[in-house]
């Protein structure tokens, strides 16, 4: 893990964190991102803890506190939207537009499913912004499809907010399988990387900008749209 380490300073750490692998421990157990914490102390008595959160299935940029009054500064960032974060996303079809704003609230969609998240007008507002960099055609097996690069910034931290946003709108993100078409077994992976990440250090500093390259499974669908990265 320490060689997935992108940025390192006395307040955090951020990692590019790996598809497939969630970031704390399930009821059920099984490994997670939290094994590897120890391994990043880097000197530091205590190992370093989550700021925020990824999906699972989601890669890309991920910031960790390197102690408590730093997971605190940081934990206030988040809260007050201070820290600016851009996802990559291969999307189904995609928007026919060029760029936008999607605004729809989001709630939970029953008790049962746990976090699963659906549009709800009485919910909590959600705001996302996107912009289209290239699109293309991909396929899975199947006749070729339209496909677009989106770029995403999340303006709200809610629960699998862009996910849900992105089908909402029609276009949803490749590899989803519980809101996309994706089967729940193969397909491509969920095609959402968390590409880069601003946190502001002070007013004497200039902010930590953080990019987390493309992950391997996402390079074929992004070189489909014209990304030349990977």
């Amino acid at each position: 893990m320490q060689t997935r380490v992108l940025y390192r300073d006395g307040l955090m750490l951020v990692i590019d964190k790996p598809a497939g692998l969630p970031v704390h421990r399930g009821p059920k157990g099984g490994a997670s991102l939290e094994d590897y914490f120890d391994a990043l102390r880097f000197g530091l008595p205590r190992s370093p803890a989550l700021a925020h959160r990824l999906d699972r299935e989601t890669s890309g940029c991920l910031v960790l506190g390197r102690h408590r009054k730093a997971l605190a500064h940081l934990g206030l960032l988040f809260k007050h939207g201070e820290v600016a974060k851009t996802y990559w996303a291969v999307a189904e079809g995609g928007p026919e537009a060029d760029e936008g704003v999607i605004e729809l609230p989001l709630g939970r969609l029953n008790r049962a499913r746990g976090w699963w998240m659906k549009p709800d007008p009485a919910g909590q507002p959600a705001v996302t912004t996107w912009r289209v960099l290239g699109r293309g055609h991909g396929s899975r097996g199947g006749p070729s499809e339209r496909i677009a690069w989106l770029a995403l910034e999340p303006h709200t931290g809610r629960t699998h907010q862009l996910r849900v946003h992105c089908a909402a709108m029609g276009w949803p993100i490749l590899g989803d399988a519980i809101y996309g078409t994706a089967p729940r077994l193969g397909g491509p992976g969920l095609q959402l990387h968390a590409r880069e990440i601003v946190v502001p250090l002070g007013k004497n500093r200039s902010p930590a900008r953080v990019i987390a390259p493309v992950p391997a499974h996402m390079r074929a669908l992004l070189g489909a749209c014209g990304c030349s990265e990977g």
